[in-house]
C-alpha cells in the first residue's frame, strides 16, 4: 500500500498588479525552497489602501500543500 504524508503552510504573495499576480508570486517564492508542490488554495483576497484611498498592492493569503514522504 502506497503511503503519503503532506505539509500545508501559508503564505502571502503581493502584487502591484493583480491578485493573480499575487498568488503567482507566493507559489513562486514557496518553490524556491520546497520541493513538490502540490496545491495551492486562495484563503483571502485583500488590498492595501493608500492615502489616496485607491488600491495599491494586492495582497493574497495561498494555502499550499507539498509531500513530505512517499512510499
Amino acid at each position: 500500500m502506497s503511503e503519503s504524508v503532506y505539509k500545508i503552510i501559508e503564505m502571502v504573495g503581493s502584487s502591484p498588479v493583480s491578485w493573480e499576480e499575487a498568488t503567482q508570486n507566493a507559489v513562486k517564492s514557496a518553490g524556491l525552497s520546497l520541493r513538490d508542490l502540490r496545491i495551492a488554495e486562495v484563503v483571502t483576497l485583500d488590498m492595501k489602501i493608500d492615502e489616496t484611498g485607491k488600491g495599491s498592492i494586492f495582497r493574497a493569503r495561498v494555502k499550499l500543500s507539498f509531500k513530505i514522504i512517499s512510499d
